[in-house]
Formats: C-alpha cells, sequence, structure tokens
C-alpha cells in the first residue's frame, strides 16, 4: 500500500490536526527500521477538541435506535472488509507479526462488530423493566415505572499493544462504547500508529456515510503519561477503556478517581493466568498436556494476556512426573518464535527472564536452543513455598516464559489456589474422577478468575454471548466486567427509570406498543409483547 497517503495526525472529528511540534516514528520490531512518517503528538488543545466534540455528538448520537446503531457497526465492518489487504500489509510492517495470524485477527474483529450490530438492532440487551400504575392501591397508588439502560457519555480508549486490531481502534473496547449510544475518542499505541490511522479512517467514513454527528469517534496520538492523563481527566469523558499493563493501569485508574467527579476505568491489566494439572490427568494425558502447555506458552511469542505462566501440579514422587517434566524441557528447548512487538516489550521481558535467572529461589529447567536472535523462551521451575516469601512471582511476565510449581499434597494445592491474587483464567487438567476429589479446588478457582477452563488451554478467545475476559483485581480494575463478548456493552451504560412519564416522552423500548418486539419485564413476567 501506498502509505504516503498517511498524515500522522490526529483524527479529531472530521477533521486532521497536528499542531504540536513532538513527532515519533513507529519502527518494525524485526528490522528495526524506522517509518519515515512522523506521528504528532495531540496537544492539550486538541485533546480537549475530541472531548468537546465527542460531547457535543452524545446529546445526538445517544438518541439513535439500536437499529440505527448496527447500520452503523455494519457500515465499520465492511470499510475494513475493504481495505482487509492493505491493513495486514501495512500492519506486518509496524508489528513483525505473522500474516496468518493477522488475517485471522482482522477477521475476528470484523465478526466481533458483526456481533453487536446483532445485539444492538435486536435491542432487548437494554434490560427494559415496565411495572404498570396501580393508581386505585391501598393505602398508597402504585406509580408506572418504566426503566432501562442508557449511554453513558463519552468514552476514552486506550490501544493495546499486542492485539493491532481485535484490542485497538476497531476492538472490542470502542466497537461497545459505539454500539451503547457512547462517542469514542481513542488513543492509539504508538507500536502501530500506521494501522490505527488506516482503521481510524474507516471507522470515519462509516460515520460520515451514516451522516453521524461530528466527535462521534476521534482519534489522537501521545504518551500515556501527559496525552492519556489529560484525556481520562476531562471532564467531558465519562468512561475509559484500557488494555495493557498493570502498572499502567493502575495510573489510569488512579487519575480518573481523583477527578472532582471519578469515572469508571475498565482496565484489563493481564494476568500469569494458572494451570493446575491433577494426579489422574498426570498419569494418563502428561504428553498431550505438556506438549499443549509448551504450545500456548510460546504461541505469538507469548504476547497474549491470557499467556499461562504457571503451571501448578502435584508432585506425589510419580513416574510420570518425570516424564512430564522431560516433555517440557523438549518442547521448550525446541520452540521457537518471532520478534516482540516493540523494543520496550523485549528490553522488559529481557530484564524480567534475566531478573529470574538470578533468583535463587528459582531453577532454568529449560530454555529454547532454536529461538536464535528472537526472544528465548524459558521455562523455570519452583517449589511452591517460594511465592509466600516473594508473591511477585505471581505477577505476569509478557512474553514466551512461565514457572512450573511442584505441590506436595492435595491440601497444599488447594491452600496454593487460595492464595492466588486475581486472574483472567485458571485452568484445571483433570479425570472425570479427579473432578469429584478436588471439586473444592474449581470452587476456589471461580472465585479468583474470569474464566475457569477444564481440560484446554487458556489462549484464544472466543467471541460470543456467554465470554468473560476480565477477572478479580489486578487481573482488571473492575472484575464484574468483561472486554470481550456483547456483556461488555454494559460497561458504558446505567439505568435510569422514568416514573409517570407521558406516552409520547418514553424512549421507545418502553411505549406499552414495544415498536421494536423487544422482550421486556413488564409486572414480572418477561414478554416481546
Amino acid at each position: 500500500m501506498d502509505t504516503s497517503k498517511l498524515g500522522g495526525k490526529q483524527l479529531i472529528g472530521y477533521r486532521e490536526l497536528a499542531e504540536g511540534k513532538e513527532f515519533f516514528h513507529s519502527i518494525n520490531p524485526a528490522t528495526g527500521n524506522e517509518s519515515p512518517i512522523r506521528f504528532y503528538k495531540a496537544t492539550a488543545t486538541e485533546v480537549n477538541l475530541a472531548a468537546s466534540l465527542a460531547d457535543n455528538a452524545f446529546s445526538i448520537y445517544r438518541k439513535k435506535s439500536g437499529r440505527d446503531k448496527s447500520v452503523f457497526l455494519l457500515r465499520i465492518a465492511d470499510e475494513l472488509a475493504e481495505v482487509k489487504t492493505s491493513l495486514i500489509s501495512v500492519c506486518q510492517e509496524e508489528t513483525a507479526l505473522p500474516q496468518a495470524r493477522l488475517e485471522g485477527e482482522v477477521g475476528r474483529t470484523i465478526n466481533q462488530i458483526k456481533l453487536f450490530a446483532a445485539l444492538v438492532f435486536e435491542g432487548s440487551w437494554v434490560d427494559a423493566r415496565i411495572d404498570t400504575a396501580i393508581p386505585d392501591r391501598e393505602p398508597v397508588p402504585k406509580p408506572d415505572l418504566r426503566s432501562m439502560l442508557i449511554a453513558l457519555g463519552p468514552v476514552a480508549v486506550f490501544g493495546a499493544s499486542n492485539f493491532p486490531f481485535a484490542f485497538s481502534v476497531a476492538g472490542g473496547d470502542t466497537i461497545s462504547a459505539l454500539a451503547s449510544g457512547c462517542p469514542v475518542v481513542f488513543k492509539a499505541h504508538p507500536a502501530h500508529p500506521q494501522t490505527s490511522e488506516l482503521v481510524g479512517k474507516a471507522i470515519l467514513r462509516a460515520a460520515e456515510a451514516c451522516e453521524l454527528p461530528e466527535g462521534v469517534f476521534s482519534m489522537i496520538h501521545g504518551d500515556g503519561q501527559s496525552t492519556g492523563t489529560a484525556l481520562v481527566t476531562h471532564p467531558a469523558i465519562k468512561a475509559v477503556g484500557f488494555t495493557g499493563s498493570y502498572r499502567a493501569g493502575k495510573s489510569i485508574s488512579e487519575a480518573a478517581f481523583r477527578r472532582p467527579h471519578p469515572i469508571p476505568v475498565f482496565a484489563e491489566m493481564g494476568s500469569s493466568n494458572p494451570v493446575f494439572v491433577l494426579p489422574g490427568a498426570l498419569k494418563q494425558n502428561n504428553n498431550k498436556i505438556a506438549l499443549g502447555y509448551v504450545q500456548s506458552l510460546t504461541m505469538g511469542a507469548g504476547q497474549f494476556c491470557t499467556n499461562p505462566g504457571l503451571l501448578i501440579f502435584q508432585d506425589e514422587g510419580l513416574e510420570e512426573r518425570d516424564i512430564f517434566l522431560g516433555i517440557l524441557k523438549e518442547g521448550i528447548s525446541q520452540a521457537t518464535t518471532h520478534a516482540l512487538l516493540s523494543a520496550s516489550i523485549e528490553k522488559a521481558f529481557s530484564e524480567g527472564v534475566n531478573e529470574r535467572s538470578l533468583n535463587p529461589a528459582l531453577t532454568v529447567l529449560a530454555s529454547s536452543q532454536a529461538a536464535g536472535k528472537h526472544p528465548i523462551p524459558t521455562l523455570f521451575s519452583a517449589n511452591y513455598t517460594v511465592f509466600d516469601e516473594d508473591p511477585l512471582l505471581e505477577d505476569e511476565l509478557f512474553g514466551p516464559s512461565g514457572i512450573v510449581v511442584t505441590i506436595p499434597s492435595k491440601n497444599e494445592l488447594i491452600q496454593f489456589a487460595q492464595k492466588l491474587s486475581g486472574h483472567l483464567t485458571a485452568t484445571v487438567h483433570a479425570t472425570p474422577e479427579d473432578l469429584v476429589e478436588y471439586k473444592e479446588l474449581l470452587d476456589v478457582l471461580e472465585q479468583k478468575a474470569g474464566r475457569v477452563l477444564i481440560n484446554g488451554f487458556p489462549t484464544g478467545v472466543e467471541v460470543s454471548y456467554a465470554m468473560v475476559h476480565g477477572g478479580p483485581y489486578p487481573a482488571t480494575s473492575d472484575s464484574r466486567s468483561t472486554s470481550v463478548g456483547t456483556a461488555a456493552i454494559y460497561r458504558f451504560v446505567r439505568p435510569v427509570c422514568f416514573q409517570s412519564y407521558t406516552a409520547s416522552l418514553l424512549p421507545d423500548e418502553l411505549k406499552d406498543e414495544n415498536p421494536f418486539g423487544i422482550w421486556r419485564l413488564v409486572n414480572g413476567v418477561r414478554t416481546n409483547k
């Protein structure tokens, strides 16, 4: 693609602006080559303009019907499909991610948009409730009460480094916010600004085609410390969606809380996603589990927030234990990867592996002999007691590295699980007999993670109605939410009750005639009549 058409400017409403003097370039992490395009960091004035336009657009956009919003979302999907080839080509240059991976991610992103389009077209997600009046009730008449969910207001969304499409400009945070009726001001991730501009322009073409108000979507560039903070603390912004590191997510959450009027922050901050292998499964499936774990750990060079960084099993001195460890060692020693997404991620991973290598409580179980100059997959081993002494070992090390934890008995294994902090996922490999004997472990894990898996691996997050991609702190800033699946829409809405309204003033979703035929709770009965 001819990238000379990319301007490196802020996409603010239907305008392209670059008032600042500070700029940066995107860098191919595999070659170190720098893009010639200057991407200008947003000034305070530009951040203010983007937020103000979003605030102005909100009064119009929030009143759009679910069917109007569905048309908008489907148009975004069409615009992305139209430029799919160019998107993948440019993104490869910026991220060094394999073509097959990017093709799959673009497809997932488009399908996710279509899923939300279907959700808002059908309309029942608004949770409409009607309690009709009983004027002659004694001793006090009952008023007519009707409630539904309405949009919060403009949402600030921060793009992730590791998913340049699915968790970026047209990713789940942006699309769920737009689906709810909230305009979006998006801060592009500096690791893939060219890709971000292409996607941002696709969204704006869709907005113009649907004749939506200027400001329904804007995209700005900059760093998290200044640009991000200015956006989060702008009074027009009413919620934040974030995917990234714990440190950055915590900083954003604290900035939002310090506002005169605090706002919700839905920060997905990663985790080490423990995998438990129970005794029966270790005996019956040690080869399959070990190979599956290595594949999951090194997939995409370990750059997934669901990367399984902890592998825990009960060490009963079984012969299968030594076979299991041997398969893990061989798998890791032969594992190959590709360049990490940025020099800063590469540096953090290398420093993290080096720090763990020097930790006397850890032993290097295996490291790849086939990774070449790319990040070296490394597997450590540890006794479970070291986590009491050094709880930070539970933290995510972003990249292809994990810790194998041995535990001597069932009681200690369950106690270890009870001490875990919050995670996005927790996995259990077990036989049917294991599941009966270790039911208490499953009960513990459902309190520790947003998704609990049996006999699988957490990498790969299905986009669906039932998916939960969230979890207790510090995996996320709000354990009641998900950033994947249709339930993500509920982050950006709030309930409002309309008491004794005349029919003409009511939203269509709450009118007696139910013009859209949505499912509602009417006097305690679920009906679409």
